[in-house]
């Protein structure tokens, strides 16, 4: 028997997975973001070794790999009827919540440079808190869904979202990962902003997040050196400010319409973490601020479809299809935005890649299987044929 908050979806199910087509706006700007990515991280990974500056294409070759292990799961994502994603909701962020749970186990996690962020399984890193992310979409996606008609008292709106969304930041945090944990919760808050959470209490929980996020901040040396170096890199450019001060040399030669493709000079060791974390750089220093803005327009339409494609749902009552898209669209754009700000100095500096462009097995897999979703809602909450109705 189905919960009451699941009757829309089971009386509906029927109308899933009828219509044919695509939307095609949104197509064009994923497989561009891909394209480019793939250009600008073979170009920014492609000396790899530091003494001899010997040509590579390792990370491309892995790369492409990515990306067609995401295409594989795009596909697979696509075909998941919405009702029965609904329903495992729960099930799918309880499994989530262990996964970043084992990581502290000894022996399970591996720790790179002071985080404990990765499982090693066969020779590839996967990192739990992507998935933690698309897990905590569809879980609120449902809860907003269900609770729409109550989101107006505190406890519902606030509360009760308030305390998964804690538990899940406190375990992001332990790791540490600061970038993530300030993603989920801009995301999250987005969403409920969107689905009609009242508007004083937002702001009451906007603030409340933004305090405990800049106490956090102010408890670790490490964050309060990122956070002065970001105010002035140049007060110490070889060493808090290292990697603010190149990414802002990187974007400064490259002007408006770049030094030309391959041609970057801070990617050969000055940039760090080139191909993911500072990958926007590279961008900004061969392709100019013409290639920055190409990729923003970019997410910009994703953002825009999404929406679109949200707003469809919910005009058919699909409730929980049109809250997971607006937070996959949300998740993305969001998440390119303060990448592209690191990089530029509007924010503090912290490792976030730059979806469905950067270097790394994670990101793409759960960026990919986030348009699937996207793609599956489409799908399945496009108007059926009049001869199918």
């Amino acid at each position: 028997m189905q919960s009451k908050g699941h009757q829309y979806s089971a009386s509906q199910a029927g109308r899933f997975q009828v219509a044919e087509g695509f939307d095609v706006a949104l197509v064009l700007a994923i497989v561009s973001l891909l394209s480019i990515g793939l250009i600008m991280v073979f170009s920014a990974t492609i000396a790899a070794d530091s003494t001899t500056l010997a040509f590579n294409t390792q990370h491309l070759t892995k790369h492409l790999v990515h990306i067609g292990l995401g295409f594989l799961l795009l596909l697979g994502a696509m075909r998941i009827p919405l009702d029965w994603l609904q329903i495992s909701s729960k099930v799918i962020l309880l499994v989530s919540l262990v996964m970043l749970i084992l990581l502290f186990i000894p022996g399970l996690g591996v720790e790179v440079n002071g985080s404990l962020r990765w499982y090693n399984i066969g020779g590839f890193r996967m990192q739990p808190s992507e998935v933690m992310k698309i897990a905590a979409l569809v879980y609120f996606a449902d809860y907003l869904a269900r609770k729409k008609e109550d989101l107006h008292l505190f406890k519902v709106g606030i509360i009760n979202v308030g305390l998964v969304v804690g538990v899940i930041g406190l375990l992001l945090l332990m790791q540490p990962d600061f970038g993530a944990t300030a993603v989920l919760i801009t995301t999250v808050a987005g969403m409920m902003f969107l689905a009609g959470v009242r508007f004083w209490h937002f702001l009451v929980s906007i603030s409340v997040a933004a305090g405990l996020m800049t106490v956090l901040m102010w408890m670790e040396p490490y964050r309060v050196a990122r956070l002065l170096s970001y105010r002035d890199p140049w007060a110490d450019p070889f060493g808090s400010g290292f990697q603010l001060a190149q990414a802002l040399i990187a974007i400064g030669r490259g002007e408006w319409f770049g030094i030309g493709l391959g041609s970057s000079i801070q990617k050969l060791f000055y940039l760090p973490h080139a191909g993911n974390d500072f990958l926007i750089a590279v961008v900004g220093e061969e392709l100019g601020a013409t290639g920055i803005f190409s990729v923003l327009i970019l997410f910009g339409v994703l953002l825009w479809r999404s929406f679109a494609i949200a707003s469809r749902a919910l005009d058919q009552g699909h409730r929980f299809a049109g809250f997971l898209a607006q937070g996959i669209g949300l998740l993305l754009c969001l998440q390119a935005i303060i990448h592209i700000s690191v990089n530029t100095g509007l924010l503090p500096t912290k490792g976030l890649t730059l979806p469905l462009m950067s270097y790394g097995g994670s990101s793409m897999l759960t960026s990919m299987l986030a348009i699937g979703m996207l793609l599956g809602i489409d799908r399945q909450c496009r108007p059926m044929p009049r001869e199918v109705r």
